[in-house]
């Protein structure tokens, strides 16, 4: 079967690549930047071929020519730019069904969101999106769910945080509605086993777990699994702003998701029944377990992808090819170039492991520092971390850091700030050649904006000149991975 794959790069569509691969199916992969690409281990699978295209600025038609057979849209529309007066949240699957529509796809098949009613008035209704797509003429199967648990997906990590932050935890009273959270195993054997099954042309599923459970008690059986005991006590009071921004504080979310989980939370979301995991022959996993294997899979440093690393988590959405390019005119630098007198392999790897538990290789209490100022601006702070301890993609987050260029065969390293500023940054290491000598070289890069921007710069010049200097001369000096907390 010859699959085509929107959203690839996502949290969803990494995850259902390996799955479809290992099914034997052909698989083209959307992409808005083939820079993004994972590069290594099953990306390189023979069955896996690239289209580059930008579905929320439009399609030729005549640039795709191949024969396909089921197309998944997984394209995340938060991930567009909502300031663009222009821009349009249906764009997207507009631009996809005027390309898939000139195709040979016998079925599209949609994952979205439940809608958040009632639960006496919750149906699988169609919005917008399912609209535009069953428009194209070929038959849609939609997928509806609320709370995806697994390693890296949203909903996980904020439960995780508040647990693993907070013994004892005053919440509004939407921590008590209910909803039927599903393992993301049982959401990718719902999307992969639904390809070409004429019974599901046409037909929306709303699709969940065998537990009924409120917010509440999906703390508390989080923290069994994780052997915690905490306290949790709700209030007769909503107040979905406040919690917003109290769910942003404390946990890595973005305030724009955390909005989002308390919204959905004013009301119960139970899907309603349906016989399609019988057909299929899925197993559903409980919570709990699904917690587990979440869990397992993070033990291992084998999280495939996470919602950190979609562009959603940035405290505003930025294109990563406009940052590629770091500017030359009205800009501050700190340079540095050291000569490497150690193992440049080692040093190499010194500059993948950068960020999240590791750290920042010189001060880590002030990055710290810096990420919880972060965080009360309205910013990202630290808390994102990194997907994994030892790679590095691009467009993975680390900390507050956009990663932009990770091109290990040239020894390049080029992260882009999302840290709130009066400005943009950017941080840049390079192993380069000189006199025969290998050195690294290290440039921070900032951009002002206004008075503002300046004042800034000069005000942390005196922290950067210590930072700077410990953090190159650390990433030579640095070669056991055991001591992470060194560079407190």
């Amino acid at each position: 079967m010859k699959i085509l794959l929107t959203g690839a790069t996502g949290y969803i569509g990494k995850r259902l690549l390996p799955v479809l691969l290992e099914q034997g199916h052909e698989v083209i992969c959307c992409v808005r930047d083939q820079n993004r690409f994972p590069n290594g281990g099953i990306y390189k699978h023979h069955n896996i071929s690239l289209f580059e295209i930008d579905f929320l600025k439009g399609t030729n038609p005549a640039e795709f020519n191949q024969p396909i057979d089921v197309a998944y849209y997984l394209i995340d529309s938060m991930s567009s730019k909502r300031d663009n007066p222009g821009f349009h949240n249906d764009s997207p699957a507009i631009n996809f069904v005027s390309l898939i529509k000139k195709t040979t796809a016998k079925q599209i098949i949609y994952l979205g969101s439940l809608t958040n009613h009632p639960a006496t008035t919750l149906s699988c209704s169609k919005n917008s999106i399912e609209i535009i797509l069953e428009n194209s003429g070929i038959p849609v199967t939609s997928f509806k769910a609320e709370i995806i648990v697994g390693s890296g997906s949203a909903n996980f990590e904020i439960i995780r945080d508040l647990v693993e932050l907070l013994p004892v935890m005053i919440a509004p009273r939407w921590i008590n509605t209910k909803n039927q959270p599903i393992a993301i195993r049982n959401v990718l054997e719902y999307l992969s086993g639904v390809a070409l099954k004429n019974e599901t042309y046409g037909k929306c599923y709303e699709i969940g777990g065998p537990d009924i459970l409120s917010f509440k008690e999906m703390l508390h059986q989080f923290a069994e699994v994780r052997g915690m005991k905490r306290y949790i006590f709700s209030v007769p009071l909503n107040a979905p702003r406040f919690s917003s921004y109290w769910v942003n504080l404390i946990t890595s979310t973005s305030f724009r998701l955390a909005r989002q989980l308390v919204d959905s939370m004013k009301n119960d979301v139970i899907p309603k029944t349906n016989d399609l995991n019988q057909l299929l022959n899925i197993q559903l996993i409980s919570y709990r377990d699904a917690v587990k294997l979440a869990f397992q899979r993070i033990e291992q440093n084998n999280v495939v992808s996470s919602w950190k690393d979609s562009l959603v988590s940035s405290y505003e959405d930025n294109s990563l090819l406009e940052h590629v390019k770091i500017p030359t005119k009205g800009c501050y630098r700190d340079r540095r170039k050291i000569e490497i007198t150690t193992s440049v392999d080692q040093v190499l790897n010194n500059m993948w492991s950068i960020g999240g538990e590791r750290g920042w290789y010189y001060g880590n209490w002030l990055w710290d520092i810096r990420g919880h100022l972060d965080k009360l601006s309205g910013g990202v702070g630290l808390r994102r971390g990194r997907t994994n301890t030892d790679s590095i993609h691009t467009g993975d987050t680390l900390d507050f850091w956009r990663v932009l260029a990770a091109d290990k065969p040239n020894k390049r390293l080029l992260l882009y700030a999302e840290m709130k500023l009066p400005g943009e940054a950017w941080l840049e290491f390079k192993i380069i050649q000189k006199s025969g000598k290998p050195f690294l070289q290290q440039i921070a890069t900032f951009r002002p904006v206004g008075v503002a921007g300046r004042l800034y710069w000069y005000a942390e010049y005196p922290f950067h000149l210590f930072i700077f200097r410990g953090m190159a001369k650390n990433l030579i000096s640095f070669k056991n991975s055991s001591r992470a907390g060194e560079f407190q």
